[in-house]
């Protein structure tokens, strides 16, 4: 019992946020649930950045019904490659992404297999009964535009998209993390399923070390590349893009999830109303040890009379929380 209260004191003076923290402190203290289905469901989020002006990738079509699968052909009929996902899954399950037209059945996987055109069309079918919805419910799938990772990725990913993902609280960027896919997530940038974690310092875009299945590493396992001292191009615009979702959705604590296409530059993925707490020790620094300066800030913001413009919130979360050397 006393070594269970000194762990809780340890990670209590270095910041470290708890699950029940995050719940109660701040999904239910800064998000509306109202607000919730601008998020969860990846249409709506698509079309309120487009309507924004903020960068998505281009979306293709929608299937909503079993009589929508059979227009998949004329959707796909301009495009060689394509990513189909559940408009309301989660952890990147019933994700398809094609890198290549075989012919005029068949399509090739960003791992090399075939899959025929009725293999998509039962994919489709399993994701609009709800397969890998939230919940279960009947959903819609998304054919959207297959980003292309920058060449900067290269030597550190394996095989599928890196992504970025900035916790925000309040429009003020607190913590960011670059999840890189491995052999063992299957190309996916998912950690639950075995994809590194590795910290930003949101000053400089610069990489950090990271986290691979809870453990800190300095080397991804597949390419034996370091992963720390690559700085990210457009940071700045990635972290504009991620205050802007404060704007964008109305909810105060969310992650924002971007990518850096190799023509497009950076883009919002998605965004998640209960982010998790491992990019915690992708930075081996707490949220809360953060969380607490925006809060701070806010409060006198607001006795002051005054807001942050997003430039401003920019500005205060470099000077804040830069890794110094």
């Amino acid at each position: 019992m006393t070594s269970l209260i000194q762990t809780w004191k340890a990670l209590r003076e270095k910041g470290i946020m708890g699950i029940n923290q995050r719940n109660a402190d701040y999904i239910l203290k800064y998000n509306n649930r109202r607000l919730y289905p601008l998020v969860d469901d990846k249409i709506l989020t698509k079309q309120k950045a487009i309507e924004a002006g903020i960068h998505v990738p281009e979306l293709y079509g929608i299937v909503r019904t079993e009589h929508d699968i059979a227009q998949i052909g004329t959707i796909l009929n301009n495009h060689r490659d394509f990513v189909i996902k559940p408009a309301q899954g989660s952890g990147g399950d019933g994700i398809t992404v094609i890198a290549d037209r075989y012919d005029e059945q068949r399509f090739k996987t960003v791992s090399g297999r075939l899959i025929t055109l009725p293999e998509i069309e039962y994919q489709l079918s399993n994701i609009i009964t709800g397969l890998y919805s939230l919940g279960g419910m009947r959903d819609s799938a998304i054919i959207e535009y297959r980003v292309k990772p920058d060449p900067i990725f290269k030597s550190i990913s394996f095989e599928g998209v890196p992504d970025i993902r900035i916790i925000v609280l309040m429009g003020y960027p607190v913590m960011a993390m670059l999840r890189l896919p491995t052999r063992q997530s299957n190309g996916k940038a998912n950690l639950h399923q075995g994809a590194i974690g590795v910290g930003i310092d949101l000053s400089t875009g610069r990489t950090l070390n990271g986290t691979w299945l809870n453990e800190k590493i300095d080397r991804h396992p597949d390419t034996d590349n370091h992963v720390s001292g690559i700085i990210l191009p457009d940071w700045q615009k990635f972290m504009h893009l991620a205050a802007s979702c404060y704007e964008l959705v109305g909810l105060g604590y969310i992650g924002v999830d971007l990518v850096l296409d190799q023509e497009k530059g950076p883009l919002i993925l998605e965004i998640n109303a209960r982010p998790g707490l491992n990019i915690q020790i992708a930075n081996d620094t707490g949220l809360y040890q953060r969380t607490s300066k925006v809060e701070a800030h806010l409060a006198k913001q607001k006795s002051a009379g005054l807001k942050d413009s997003i430039e401003q919130r920019i500005l205060f979360s470099q000077q804040n929380f830069a890794i110094k050397s």
